[in-house]
């Protein structure tokens, strides 16, 4: 048997046992923690699509990242490397500092009298406070609730008023290379239309902040006051909510993905060395922000669940310079690298000379998640790390781990450029067509997943649970399948290649952003009659942002109305949504269910040639697509 054909079997073996045995499978990874009481029952799928895991089953997520490693022997081992790149500051806080910092903020919680099921926002930056407002929240009961900082004014306003958070835990500013992003301030405009009852301030030292009295509480005096050596983990039910992570869908408005605490627990951590391959004393680095779902799996409870040390970078791949992710990598002997393709793209750049001049051998694995990595950027990077492996992978921020992947953990499969791999353990792909039936190998078809999902992934939408029902689960008459929203195709070994969005979600260097959110805060300017937002091909972010606008009449369409249109978006909604152009419009062509034919619109900005109009089908006649192909030409000439 040669190797490939052993790491196919071995793949095999264990992935169809996941899929016939949940229930054993599963419960045998789960009795690696702790539990204060055992589960009854390891899958109620009674209910479906409302899947349970460890049914009965009581645990703290916080004892298990934290308190268990002490008792492991890690106190001194670190937990959390900070590099902040912009003050040119190390940290590093072993897991017995951690201890100490996360015991402290619970203390400061509970004498807020956070209560379980108390959600707490946190528009925090990459610092290891957010991590311990996070672990001290699921050490009492309360949700914390994720959102990253990049988002303007109205995207937080959203997210406030869904979650409806008793308290909020920001930070006086963040950079951005050497700028500072004022946080508290975007804060405290959003509260305007979205109370919270109580801010926490955490001062940097890097920029003014405006404290209103008897609400806002800085963060160095509550700890100094009412800090606590230790708060007892609360044991919640194994399906209890441990936290929130947003996301944007095609109605344009906030989906909060909630994720439970054992099922989370136990298919995260499992996933750290099955998928990813990390062994115990590695040095794991995701380069992501922790606001977003990457940065709370694999900068926060991944690593430390698994009893790793995690790297937190709080910058930017060019900043100070192009060879500072070389510099930290050689510096800390990073083992296991998860990263988007665009941060590849923009080394590369570079060239691979800067790469040489930094040691670079710690590293076994190279991730590569978020957008589609193209078999340019994927060869440079094979060639950057030595020829040494460079995975593709799959997931959504409603997947609490990748969905299709290499299991590193085991013997690794051929890598084939292009592809996301194969199925992860414990999900059971398909691509369909629009009818929910499979399509031939090789064909493309729309992306799904068959019930159940396996544990750590979304339970539901927070408040939401029948939209939750409806728009993932409910797509495909009479069948009940997860709508991932991509399409894709599949060889004949398994392998999957992610295509483009089903709904409006556009993906911008590995951030998933709701074109119609854009659309509305430009259709919301009075200047403004009608918008439209494309996501086109850009070769550096994956996808960028094109607004397509009719003004209102005898408004004026100037270069000024532009950069003002933009940014209004870049405020409202954040800098990595403000559209790459704006073209102004006589009209925008609509198909018979009046909806924009946005499937022109794309091929006409993305400069495709068009050869058979009546290709698009976009619910027209071939008659009405050529005349709006006829008008968007003129108007973008």
């Amino acid at each position: 048997m040669t190797g490939q054909e052993s790491a196919n079997k071995a793949y095999e073996e264990v992935y169809h046992r996941s899929l016939k045995d949940p229930e054993g499978f599963w419960g045998e990874i789960a009795g690696q923690f702790h539990w204060y009481k055992k589960w009854d029952k390891v899958l109620d799928d009674s209910h479906p699509p409302f899947f349970h895991w460890f049914v009965g089953g009581k645990t703290n997520l916080c004892y298990n990242a934290v308190d268990r490693h002490l008792k492991n022997g890690l106190r001194d081992t670190p937990a959390i490397i900070w590099e902040g790149a912009a003050q040119g500051i190390t940290r590093i806080i072993t897991y017995g500092d951690l201890y100490k910092e996360v015991n402290c903020f619970a203390g400061v919680l509970k004498k807020l009298d956070v209560q379980k099921g108390d959600r707490v926002l946190l528009f925090m930056p990459s610092v290891p406070e957010t991590i311990f407002a996070m672990l001290a929240c699921v050490r009492i009961g309360a949700i914390h609730v994720g959102v990253f900082t990049g988002y303007g004014i109205d995207a937080l306003t959203k997210r406030i008023k869904s979650a409806k958070p008793r308290i909020a835990i920001t930070a006086d500013g963040s950079f951005r290379r050497n700028r500072i992003v004022p946080l508290k301030g975007t804060l405290d405009i959003a509260m305007q239309k979205a109370p919270v009852e109580k801010v926490i301030v955490l001062n940097r030292g890097i920029t003014p902040v405006n404290m209103t009295p008897g609400r806002d509480l800085d963060w160095a005096e509550l700890v100094r006051n009412y800090g606590s050596d230790y708060v007892e983990p609360l044991p919640v039910e194994s399906e209890h909510p441990s936290h929130i992570v947003f996301t944007s869908g095609d109605t344009g408005n906030p989906r909060g993905v909630v994720n439970d605490t054992g099922g989370y627990m136990v298919g995260l951590c499992n996933s750290m060395s099955q998928i990813y391959g990390v062994r115990p004393g590695d040095v794991y680095w995701a380069t992501s922000d922790i606001g977003w779902r990457l940065g709370h799996n694999h900068i926060a409870y991944g690593p430390l669940l698994y009893g790793v040390t995690s790297i937190m970078f709080d910058g930017t791949p060019d900043y100070p310079d192009h060879a500072v992710y070389w510099r930290l990598i050689e510096k800390h002997r990073a083992a296991v690298l998860f990263t988007v393709p665009t941060v590849f793209k923009m080394l590369r750049r570079f060239g691979i000379e800067h790469v040489k001049k930094h040691d670079n051998s710690s590293v076994r694995y190279l991730f590569l998640a978020g957008e589609y990595c193209d078999a340019d950027t994927w060869k440079w990077s094979t060639e950057a790390l030595g020829g040494r492996p460079v995975i593709d992978n799959y997931w959504l921020t409603e997947a609490g781990w990748p969905m299709t992947s290499l299991m590193a953990g085991m013997e690794l499969s051929a890598i084939k450029p292009g592809f996301a791999g194969k199925p992860c353990i414990g999900w059971d792909m398909a691509v369909v067509d629009k009818k929910g039936n499979p399509v031939p190998p090789g064909t493309e078809g729309i992306l799904v997943a068959k019930p159940p999902l396996p544990p750590g992934n979304i339970t539901t939408l927070w408040g939401a649970d029948k939209f939750y029902e409806q728009e993932y689960w409910r797509q495909f008459p009479g069948k009940m399948l997860f709508l991932c929203g991509d399409f894709a195709t599949q060889d004949r070994d398994g392998y999957i290649a992610i295509g483009r969005r089903v709904d409006e979600v556009i993906n911008i260097a590995g951030q998933r952003i709701s074109t119609r959110e854009i659309a509305e805060v430009i259709a919301g300017h009075p200047a403004v009659a009608e918008a439209c937002v494309i996501g086109v091909a850009d070769a550096l972010k994956g996808e960028e942002a094109v607004g397509l606008v009719v003004l209102k009449p005898g408004v004026e369409a100037t270069a000024q109305l532009k950069i003002e249109l933009r940014n209004t978006v870049r405020e409202r909604v954040g800098a990595i949504a403000a559209p790459k152009d704006i073209h102004f419009m006589p009209s925008l062509p609509k198909n018979r269910q009046g909806k924009h034919m946005r499937a022109v619109f794309k091929a006409i900005l993305d400069k495709q040639e068009i050869t058979d109009p009546a290709a698009f089908k976009d619910d027209a006649s071939k008659k009405e697509i050529e005349q709006a192909i006829t008008l968007m030409k003129q108007a973008l000439a």
